[in-house]
């Protein structure tokens, strides 16, 4: 492996020598500012998060709940763009060292261009991209050019994958696979579910080397320690967004969502 799909794989490693499951964060680009996402992603990096998906604000969602949509439109009414992603991962990562991905639907990359994509991607220290609505069969010239780059590639899996689906995506895949706990749109839930346990076995049962990271529902400390007994990863989004959407001010909500990711990060350490 090269470039920072490497940071990615030993920092999943790292968390496992140690014990415990990952804590990933999600956060959109833009929102509330550009800069002010940039400062979100250093506060759940100092909260105790070791791995933060950067999201690419779409207006067309297809697996994002209501609060992410929320901050995508913020973040769009404010005009971000592709290049304020990349600033995003580049100073995100440039102070932290730890590894940040992009999470984005297809279409935006596309239009963009593969290699340009990739290529700023991988230039700004980017360790990969979670694509969730590629499919696998579609997937062959995003692959070139993220291994060219040195970019793991991370794909979505949900309970309703049949088990010859999670063979072949778990072989396309890099850098980790992405569980989707359950079936619909992401956002906090009052508990994550027998499903999400289910899945990481059934996705562990093809052979796939490749750590098992669950999200979509977890909130908070003790779901996330429910997770962390059984899954690689724990995956936050939703409801670190809520805390930053519900803040009276920039600042508060950056304290926010450090104290949050530092419950998260106790609750990954105390799986249950």
């Amino acid at each position: 492996m090269s470039g920072n799909i490497q940071l990615l794989s030993d920092t999943l490693a790292a968390a496992k020598a140690e014990g415990r499951s990952a804590l990933i964060a999600y956060l959109p680009a833009g929102f509330p500012t550009v800069d002010g996402g940039i400062d979100a992603v250093k506060a759940v990096f100092d909260g105790g998060a070791d791995v933060v998906e950067v999201g690419l604000p779409h207006s067309d969602p297809v697996l994002d709940g209501p609060v992410i949509q929320t901050a995508d439109d913020i973040a769009l009414r404010g005009g971000v763009r592709i290049a304020d992603v990349m600033r995003t991962v580049r100073e995100g990562h440039a102070a932290t060292g730890k590894p940040v991905l992009v999470m984005t639907y297809w279409n935006p990359i596309d239009r963009y261009g593969v290699e340009r994509f990739t290529a700023e991607l991988a230039e700004a220290g980017g360790a990969g991209c979670i694509l969730p609505d590629l499919p696998v069969q579609e997937s062959g010239l995003w692959r070139e050019h993220a291994e060219k780059h040195g970019l793991a590639t991370v794909f979505v899996v949900a309970p309703s994958s049949r088990d010859a689906r999670l063979a072949e995506i778990t072989a396309a895949g890099s850098g980790f696979v992405y569980a989707a706990s359950l079936m619909g749109v992401t956002g906090t839930r009052a508990s994550v579910g027998a499903q999400a346990k289910e899945l990481v076995g059934r996705t562990r049962n093809t052979g796939t080397p490749l750590p098992v990271c669950v999200g979509l529902g977890v909130s908070d400390a003790t779901q996330a320690a429910e997770v962390a007994g059984f899954a690689d990863g724990v995956i936050v989004g939703s409801a670190f967004v809520k805390r930053m959407l519900d803040a009276p001010d920039h600042a508060t909500g950056l304290a926010a969502v450090r104290e949050l990711a530092g419950e998260l990060a106790r609750g990954v350490r105390a799986r249950t």
